[in-house]
């Protein structure tokens, strides 16, 4: 697998010379992981940083009544992991689920964070990557206390289409926070 797409995405983010890069992307491993492949749950500490090459990644937890809440979803050339026990070291309240047959590359917390401490630029990237994950975590919240149903969904077509096209009525459902049935009702409007 090359890793030619993760340093881009990194090179677009910031500028690292031809060492730095070769060091940082000898840190991230290739991985493969089958659909429906769970990479972490709940009670689990979050040990990896997941970058998507080919696939998609689903980030969920479950509520009370059992049901599936999906928080966020990483298609190709995204970031995803369990951000605050991947921070803190904490247990996970999610999951991260495979949703198609994925290529991944993966670093470890620990290379993450020595990478932290030996690249200063690393930080920005760093920072780069929390504050996206803090506008999508706001937008969402946003989202459920502002927008009905329908506002969400037709919002949801016009910012991400691919979710709508590659993943299942049940998963939309759960990141849109409705019924199966009220998005396929909306769905075939």
């Amino acid at each position: 697998m090359s890793k030619q797409v993760l340093a881009d995405y990194i090179n677009n983010i910031i500028p690292l010379n031809e060492e730095q890069m070769k060091l940082v992307l000898t840190y991230f491993k290739p991985s493969f992981h089958e659909k429906s492949a769970l990479l972490a749950s709940k009670g689990k500490v979050g040990q990896y940083m997941n970058f998507v090459v080919k696939g998609c990644l689903r980030i969920y937890f479950i509520r009370e009544d059992g049901q599936e809440a999906t928080r966020h979803f990483a298609f190709e050339n995204q970031f995803a992991t369990g951000l605050a026990s991947f921070i803190t070291g904490a247990p996970s309240m999610e999951y991260i689920q495979v949703m198609e047959n994925s290529e991944l590359l993966r670093i470890t917390r620990k290379d993450f964070y020595y990478l932290l401490n030996i690249i200063p630029a690393w930080e920005k990237f760093y920072r780069y990557n929390l504050e996206n994950a803090y506008i999508s975590n706001l937008q969402v919240f946003q989202r459920e206390i502002t927008k009905d149903a329908e506002l969400r969904y037709k919002e949801l077509l016009d910012r991400d289409p691919e979710v709508v096209k590659r993943l299942s009525n049940k998963v939309v459902a759960s990141y849109l926070n409705m019924s199966p049935e009220t998005l396929s009702r909306m769905k075939s409007k």
